[in-house]
């Protein structure tokens, strides 16, 4: 019973169809189905299926051409759900989008998008959630950590420092000795 559901879905075995475009297509449309992807994303997804690299990259460029596949559409996308979500820098945003293959050109005016204060503020608010589980530290112990937590996420020395004198001041305001 599994052979006979191998034999007939294409991503499994492509070549199940006479039609590698065919077959390269549902490829594209699964992926797509599934989450937002990059050109290069769905090109090593096609390659890993055997499609010839003629196939994929025709299959590709219409996909393209009708506005499935966008690589500036998919870094703005991108950029705006992991600043929102996991609260990274430009550095590691620049860094993922690298890994998944889009254009470095691209990805420039993607960040470009995402100025100081954007940054500033996706700092800000993961300092102060983590702030909130370490209450109990000394407050020198909890200023290293969230230094350390804020240069994991990517975000350079002054964002850091801002970070930390702006938690330290708010703390200051609420009569406790240091961060919150």
């Amino acid at each position: 019973m599994a052979r006979a559901r191998e034999e007939s879905d294409p991503e499994q075995n492509p070549d199940a169809h006479a039609d590698p475009e065919a077959v390269a297509r549902e490829i594209v449309l699964r992926q797509l189905t599934a989450s937002a992807r990059s050109r290069q994303e769905l090109a090593t997804a096609l390659a890993k299926k055997d499609v010839p690299e003629a196939t994929a990259q025709a299959v590709l460029d219409r996909m393209e051409d009708v506005g499935l596949v966008d690589d500036s559409r998919f870094a703005e996308g991108w950029v705006a759900s992991r600043q929102q979500r996991r609260h990274l820098s430009r550095r590691a945003l620049r860094h993922e989008l690298q890994r998944k293959g889009v254009d470095g050109e691209v990805i420039g005016e993607v960040l470009e998008g995402v100025d100081d204060e954007d940054e500033y503020r996706a700092a800000l608010d993961l300092a102060e959630r983590k702030a909130r589980t370490m209450t109990t530290l000394e407050p020198h112990v909890r200023r290293r950590r969230l230094a350390g937590a804020l240069a994991r996420k990517g975000f350079g020395g002054e964002v850091v420092r801002r970070v930390l004198g702006d938690l330290d001041a708010g703390s200051d305001d609420a009569g406790a000795d240091a961060l919150p």
